[in-house]
């Protein structure tokens, strides 16, 4: 009776987690119907009637993207801006952290409290003076200017989560692999990453999204030929209103890429907790 119980419990919980799968992917799946519309069809009715009419779907949304200029360069944009400020936060941080986990240096401490004082400063508080700095530098709208703006302000919390993360670490285990020869390098490398890997998969994915899903910033800072994604998307709701066979298939293109990144970056997260629980 109790493996009866066991098995219906978990019989249970596995289909209310389908359910919610389902809800959650729903507004994927209707966006994704509507690309494949045209602008006629959907004017007549909602994305649900492909179901009973599926002669409406075709690619043909997706072969006037293809030529629609300003979305492959924003798209192109996007990636130029997501990926990099990505790679340079989670790298940095990674070197922060483990220098305020385990290194010893003058003023430690008074450096780490100032990097924990900027988390609480808004992104709205810097974007004038940072967008004068940037425009006396020659850096206003450029993607290397945007991307040195997202890499500012995501280090603070990026080298808090991975300073806390690595400071749990069994100090003996280090002392150990010090004891061994090792370098600081090679004790980094070979050591606190592969046992850190679920922290900085975590902030890879939440670094990564808040960058390619963000506006403000690209807004003020990237200009026409720089602009990712969501300007560009907006700048067409503004011109023309009622393109939707290419706002549909650019709007799916926008949300498909960091739903993709999350889940290739779930996987390498659960494999690092995993390891991280026998470590």
């Amino acid at each position: 009776m109790n493996a009866i119980r066991r098995g219906l419990g978990n019989a249970v919980v596995q289909a209310f987690l389908v359910v919610i799968g389902l809800v959650w992917m729903t507004p994927l799946a209707g966006l994704f119907l509507s690309s494949l519309r045209s602008a006629q069809d959907t004017a007549k009715g909602g994305w649900w009637t492909v179901l009973t009419s599926p002669g409406q779907l075709s690619f043909d949304n997706y072969a006037a993207l293809l030529k629609n200029s300003g979305m492959t360069q924003a798209f192109w944009n996007t990636v130029l801006i997501s990926v990099p400020t990505t790679v340079l936060v989670v790298v940095v941080a990674a070197l922060a952290g483990y220098a305020f986990a385990w290194l010893d240096f003058p003023g430690r401490d008074a450096i780490f409290l100032l990097v924990v004082a900027l988390l609480v400063v808004p992104v709205q508080v810097g974007l004038l003076p940072v967008a004068k700095l940037f425009g006396q530098l020659g850096l206003f709208g450029t993607i290397p200017g945007v991307v040195l703006f997202h890499v500012a302000y995501g280090l603070p919390f990026a080298v808090f989560l991975l300073r806390n993360y690595f400071a749990e670490m069994p100090k003996e285990m280090l002392e150990a692999a010090r004891m061994d020869g090792g370098s600081e390098w090679r004790i980094f490398t070979r050591l606190i990453l592969p046992v850190g890997r679920p922290a900085i998969a975590s902030l890879a994915i939440f670094q990564f999204l808040w960058v390619w899903n963000d506006m403000l910033v690209a807004l003020l800072f990237a200009d026409s030929s720089s602009q990712p994604l969501t300007v560009e998307l907006q700048s067409q709701i503004r011109q023309f209103g009622s393109n939707i066979d290419v706002l549909a298939p650019g709007a799916f293109l926008s949300l498909v890429v960091p739903v993709a990144v999350f889940f290739a970056f779930q996987r390498h997260f659960v494999q690092g907790v995993m390891a991280g629980s026998v470590k």
